[in-house]
């Protein structure tokens, strides 16, 4: 081999040798490179290996604070059920309590009416039952002049029950039927001596028209005889009259019932004689076709309580 081909020869293995370090250097860097990756990507799996585990473990103390606020909420409903109940128990027993003490109220209030009620107002007289000389009616009062018949004098009425003659005889009046007073409260004496005159005139016939002192609707207060400016006193006649027809139609609604209608058992028919029993018992004797004197007392009784409503 000449120096020429060695020359060439040794500049091949050079360059090869270079190349070789080129490609072992080229090699190094390429691993050095994946290194780097590598650790690049192993530490951000552990980052997000770290990361899932503080998630998952933040989940699982979420899910422990869920079940902790579920029960806590669970809790919390029963206990706004449980008060719930027991406040609606509470109101119940509030409100039976309101029921009893309204119903006690009521009570109270209807037997301090009742004991404030004359109880004679309502009792059978006419040789049933009898008041003796002492009874004159609570809060009398003087029936105005323009509602009594000339020449008859003052005339008296129990005063609770005054308001309700009143308005009858003013619906009278607007109905065109002039009703007149003739007589309305007697006292025991004077009832008396109005029954000692006709007992001189008529004798025991005076017994089938006048009553006994002390049996005397009259000494209550709350009866009146009534007749009108063409009848002008306590005559049969009156039955024939409007006013008296007026008085069947619509006295119940003031209240008034008439004492002895025709057929009773106590005296003649007086269709001028009528006595105040409170509206409501009127009512219902009118709406029963029967008369006071058919019912029994303790049935009557029970109206006491409503006779000046």
């Amino acid at each position: 081999m000449n120096n020429n081909q060695e020359q060439k020869h040794h500049n091949y293995l050079s360059i090869l040798f270079i190349a070789i370090i080129l490609v072992f250097l080229g090699i190094v860097y390429l691993v050095i490179l994946q290194h780097q990756q590598l650790v690049r990507i192993t530490k951000e799996g552990e980052r997000l290996t770290n990361e899932l585990a503080l998630s998952t473990k933040n989940l699982i103390e979420m899910q422990a604070s869920s079940s902790i606020l579920a029960t806590k909420l669970i809790q919390t409903e029963k206990l706004l059920t449980d008060n719930t109940e027991s406040l609606a128990i509470e109101r119940k027993r509030n409100d039976d309590f309101e029921n009893q003490i309204s119903g006690l109220a009521g009570t109270i209030g209807i037997l301090d009416k009742v004991a404030k009620t004359d109880p004679e107002l309502l009792q059978k007289y006419s040789k049933v039952y009898f008041l003796n000389e002492n009874y004159i009616p609570s809060k009398i009062k003087q029936i105005n002049q323009e509602y009594i018949l000339a020449d008859k004098g003052d005339q008296y009425f129990q005063g609770d029950a005054l308001p309700f003659l009143y308005k009858m005889i003013g619906a009278s009046i607007k109905a065109g039927v002039d009703l007149k007073i003739v007589s309305a409260y007697r006292s025991f004496e004077t009832q008396s001596d109005l029954k000692g005159q006709y007992s001189q005139i008529y004798g025991t016939g005076a017994n089938t028209f006048s009553a006994d002192q002390g049996y005397s609707e009259h000494q209550l207060g709350t009866t009146v005889d009534l007749t009108d400016a063409i009848v002008a006193g306590t005559s049969l006649n009156f039955k024939d009259s409007e006013a008296y027809l007026w008085l069947q139609k619509n006295a119940y609604k003031y209240g008034f019932v008439l004492s002895y209608p025709e057929g009773n058992s106590f005296y003649v028919f007086e269709p001028w004689h009528w006595r105040f029993v409170g509206v409501e018992l009127a009512s219902d004797l009118n709406r029963a076709k029967a008369n006071f004197y058919d019912w029994d007392q303790r049935k009557i009784d029970e109206y006491l309580v409503s006779l000046f409503d």
